[in-house]
């Protein structure tokens, strides 16, 4: 094998942006490619390894180093390394690299590390490559999810059951529609009244509650609330009325199931706090009607559902099931859960509000995963424009951390099963010099990458990593 089919065998390597990124280039010593194409006949320990790295203006790496990335497969490492592409068992156990598919498995390894825990290769390598065996054991170890320990905690308290049908009467607009009271002058009871004199003055006989809220009384006085008002009479919205008994009577049932509803998700929202430790998943969602609602309630027992994640006890928090005290308090609460949350599942509606795309934001910047769950079209215009929140630095490393894009609801069950028993697979690309990517197999999204300006990559990790 000549110098030139190496360097196109290890392509995906060669950065140029310095370090190990540098190590093969056209101008990399000969020496090192001479030593390269002999690997059958002639296996490459750690010694060797490390004077072709300094031949190649790189630095040298630890024997640990070398034992974790070329002799084994570690069991709890944060991902299954024989995923990585080329894995083939006669690598394991060898005190040395013995073709040029076993050097490119480590470094393979290497720069999915780097990319994932560092957010630069350069920087993976300077911080791993000294590290013994044990450290790096160790360290990979305290970044996995503790699977077993996750499955062995038992259920925790149950919650309130809530009515597919009625979870809609949960959110704070509904609220707002009912007023301090079910009398309330603003309240949904007292504007239909004022809507029925009116139609009575006018038309008379038999008309729906919606068209009450669509009539001109409606859109005249309280023309600025009217969606809010037909969000809260959805329930009743068909129903025809023809006297101020039956209004009152249905109103009445409606407050009452309105406060029966709260009260069962207030209960729920005490018992996700009392489980904010244990919290695995947090789900963020945009619901601004019945049928919003009623479709997320489905999308989390379809997802949750999985018998895989069933096994695993999952502590999710359903957004369908909960209510605060107040907008102020909700905000609170839904910001610790997000906070105390491994993972975030984030399902937008078209009508995005600020404090959901602020959860997603939040989270990538925490570092944690975030699973954009879309529907067809969202996931279209994200393929093709992409996402304003595509890509956040983690605040505590600089690490550039991407979401997760999906339609399909099998795709998040498949997504949480591999992250929760450490089964995520990853797939390098290097589309241009200098720039990698880090793609997950499930989606093809894009959770890692590294730039090739300099002075950018230069300035992030100066500033995060504390050198002044």
């Amino acid at each position: 094998m000549i110098k030139k089919q190496i360097l196109e065998e290890l392509e995906l390597f060669s950065l140029g942006t310095g370090g190990i990124g540098s190590w093969l280039t056209p101008n990399t010593d000969n020496e090192v490619f001479d030593r390269l194409t002999r690997l059958s006949s002639e296996p490459l320990n750690n010694v060797q390894l490390n004077q072709l790295l300094v031949l190649g203006h790189g630095a040298p790496a630890s024997d640990g180093f070398f034992n974790y990335y070329w002799a084994t497969a570690p069991e709890n490492h944060t991902y299954s390394v024989e995923s990585i592409p080329g894995f083939d068992s006669s690598f394991l156990n060898r005190d040395a690299i013995v073709s040029l598919d076993h050097l490119k498995w480590g470094l393979y390894r290497l720069y999915v590390d780097a990319l994932l825990y560092f957010g630069n290769v350069r920087s993976g390598y300077r911080a791993l490559r000294a590290m013994g065996l044990k450290e790096l054991n160790d360290f990979f170890t305290s970044r996995r999810i503790n699977t077993e320990l996750t499955k062995a905690r038992g259920p925790s308290l149950p919650l309130e059951e809530i009515q597919r049908e009625k979870r809609y009467l949960i959110a704070e607009s509904v609220g707002r529609s009912f007023g301090t009271t079910p009398d309330s002058e603003t309240g949904l009871r007292k504007i239909l009244l004022e809507a029925l004199l009116t139609h009575k003055m006018h038309d008379g006989g038999n008309i729906t509650v919606g068209d009450l809220l669509a009539s001109e009384h409606v859109t005249r006085k309280y023309g600025g609330r009217r969606a809010e008002l037909e969000f809260a009479a959805a329930e009743i919205r068909d129903e025809f009325i023809d006297s101020k008994e039956q209004l009152e009577s249905l109103c009445a049932k409606l407050a009452a199931d309105y406060q029966e509803t709260v009260d069962l998700a207030a209960k729920n929202t005490r018992r996700y706090l009392s489980m904010a430790g244990d919290l695995d998943v947090y789900v963020a969602a945009t619901m601004n009607s019945r049928e919003e609602y009623r479709d997320m309630a489905g999308k989390m027992e379809q997802i949750f559902s999985d018998i895989r994640l069933r096994s695993l006890e999952l502590r999710y928090f359903d957004p369908t099931l909960s209510a605060g005290n107040g907008h102020q308090d909700k905000g609170l609460i839904e910001g610790l859960l997000l906070k105390c949350a491994k993972v975030v599942v984030y399902c937008p509606s078209e009508a995005r509000t600020f404090s959901k795309d602020a959860d997603a934001a939040m989270a990538l910047a925490l570092g944690k995963p975030v699973i954009f769950l879309c529907d067809t079209e969202q996931y279209a215009r994200i393929k093709e424009d992409g996402h304003r929140l595509s890509h956040m630095l983690d605040a505590e490393s600089g690490t550039a951390v991407g979401a997760i894009f999906t339609d399909s609801l099998s795709d998040v069950s498949e997504l949480l099963y591999r992250i929760f028993e450490n089964r995520m697979e990853y797939e390098l690309e290097h589309p241009m010099k200098g720039y990698l990517r880090l793609k997950e197999t499930v989606t093809g999204s894009v959770v890692r990458l590294q730039t090739n300006d300099p002075l950018l990559t230069e300035t992030i990790f100066n500033h995060y990593h504390g050198a002044r």
